[in-house]
């Protein structure tokens, strides 16, 4: 059973049991927020300074995101002009220009 099933059958056992829906639902609020605070709090992410990190660790990851994009276009730019570079050397080969020089 999913928790919003559970947590639909147990507000209709409430409403049936006599507790106004009002209350059931702030009940939940205040739960859900409880919750969420718990949860920051085990994840090191409830003090002030928290906000900051988080937009440091983001701004983290992008650079390294960027700095990942702009690694692999050096890298395929080398391998292409390597490559290019081979084929030329290849056709002067082919050509016979060293006999040239």
């Amino acid at each position: 059973m999913k928790h919003e099933d559970m947590l639909a059958s147990l507000m209709v056992q409430a409403t049936a049991d006599g507790a106004e829906l009002v209350t059931l639902r702030a009940i939940v609020e205040e739960t859900s927020e409880l919750a969420a605070e718990r949860v920051l709090e085990r994840l090191g992410l409830a003090d002030a300074g928290a906000e900051g990190d988080l937009d440091e660790l983001r701004e983290l990851l992008r650079a390294w995101r960027d700095a990942k994009a702009s690694a692999w276009k050096a890298f395929i730019d080398w391998a292409v002009r390597g490559l290019l570079a081979g084929l030329l050397i290849g056709i002067a080969v082919r050509l016979g220009v060293w006999d040239l020089f």
